[in-house]
């Protein structure tokens, strides 16, 4: 200490009072932190979501900010690396004294987060679609559960409109989400009368270039007969290679449709879409919904990224009332405190950008609309079918025996994540 003093030219008692400054200083700031791959095969996605993030704090900030306070973005990067994931959510949150974290794509990045999140009692929003399977009283879940995704996108396609179809290839990236989304929808299909060895389940690992055999393995899979789709839940940059290899191999959307939960407008920038013209993807919001809410918002992050082309999508908007609400939980509270700001949450309410309104209920999820679009040759998608209203989150599924008795209410008198509903015990954490 002595030579540090000595060599900056400070008394203690100044550098005493320089420390003193700085933390009022810091006090006087809100911490956001910001914890999305971008760098790595995750970065085709995630880092969208980062500007996002910035572009909401600015917009927050030019309003003045919240509690009298400016908002401050701490940005880091885990580079796709999952552990990284867990080191860089303790470090915003031990070193950095984040008060809140947006952030994560994959699941297996989450899960990764999750314990560090509980232990140091953070809060993350969560803005993807996942596997469900979970509800952490640290966790805001604003991207879509099964119920409000795979689900429904099955039931359209096995519906006269969505081509009646027999024969389901599960095509997905192995980890978690991929794995327990398809686990769900196997049960599922079964229960509808689908023959088991009319599913064909596949898993290739993230960043798989090389889609010529698997390809064709759909294709023969594909030629027995029966009307086959796909369904994707293949993520990150190994969408682009796929997409292309369909085509290579001329599988149009006639002849096997392809229904994406990972595909979206910023994923179809990337390549030539007129190939994939007529495939689906199922999300809770299209850039190409036609709302007031949703013009503002396009037009709002084209000014922000100065470039009038640039395209949003579903995790987009998801991120965007995730960010809304907790502004308004905070200003309910009365502070940043995650203890006050966490059951200031339930009930909230926020016009979402497809001209509804999403709500935050108790489970952690959100209401939400579900969406089927088709891709179209400018890469945008034309929606074929909606659900009349929105949609409550399920935390838990119907379809495995596992989660059927399970539900997740974070109020009185249950106030637990993973309540069983015939034991009348909660398994897991609580308050």
């Amino acid at each position: 200490m002595h030579n540090i003093i000595k060599k900056t030219g400070l008394t203690l008692g100044a550098a005493i009072l320089s420390f003193g400054a700085y933390t009022a200083q810091a006090a006087d700031t809100i911490k956001v932190g910001v914890l999305h791959s971008l760098s790595g095969t995750m970065a085709i996605s995630e880092t969208t979501l980062k500007d996002t993030v910035l572009m909401m704090i600015e917009d927050q900030n030019a309003k003045g900010g919240l509690l009298g306070k400016k908002l401050e973005a701490v940005v880091v990067d885990p580079a796709s690396n999952w552990p990284l994931f867990a080191e860089k959510t303790r470090e915003l949150l031990a070193k950095d004294k984040v008060d809140v974290i947006f952030g994560c794509w994959t699941s297996v990045s989450r899960k990764s987060v999750l314990p560090v999140i509980e232990e140091l009692n953070g809060l993350l929003f969560y803005p993807v679609q996942y596997e469900g399977e979970e509800s952490s009283k640290n966790v805001f879940y604003t991207g879509a559960a099964p119920n409000q995704q795979a689900i429904p996108a099955v039931d359209y396609l096995m519906s006269e409109e969505g081509g009646s179809v027999k024969r389901w290839v599960l095509e997905g990236t192995d980890y978690v989400y991929p794995r327990t989304t398809n686990k769900i929808l196997e049960q599922y299909l079964m229960s509808k009368g689908v023959a088991k060895a009319d599913i064909s389940i596949s898993y290739t690992p993230f960043g798989h270039d090389k889609w010529s055999t698997r390809v064709a393995e759909i294709k023969k899979f594909g030629s027995a007969g029966k009307k086959t789709a796909v369904v994707s839940t293949i993520n990150g940059d190994a969408n682009v290679p796929f997409y292309k290899e369909l085509g290579n191999q001329g599988i149009s959307a006639e002849d096997i449709p392809v229904v994406a939960f990972s595909v979206g407008e910023e994923e179809l920038s990337g390549f030539d879409t007129k190939p994939l013209v007529g495939h689906l993807a199922a999300w809770n919001y299209f850039m190409s919904a036609e709302s007031d809410a949703n013009d503002a918002f396009i037009k709002k992050w084209q000014k922000f990224i100065k470039d009038k082309k640039r395209v949003t999508n579903d995790p987009m908007e998801a991120t965007y009332i995730g960010f809304k609400m907790w502004a308004q939980a905070v200003e309910k509270a009365g502070t940043t405190a995650v203890d006050a700001v966490r059951p200031a949450m339930y009930g909230i309410t926020e016009p979402n950008l497809t001209g509804g309104i999403a709500v935050m209920n108790t489970n952690h999820h959100l209401t939400k609309p579900v969406l089927i679009g088709e891709i179209q040759e400018d890469g945008q998608f034309e929606t074929v079918w909606a659900t009349a209203g929105g949609v409550i989150g399920d935390a838990w599924t119907d379809f495995l025996p596992e989660s059927a008795n399970l539900v997740a209410d974070w109020t009185a008198p249950i106030k637990c994540g993973n309540f069983n509903i015939k034991t009348g015990k909660c398994s897991g954490q609580n308050y």
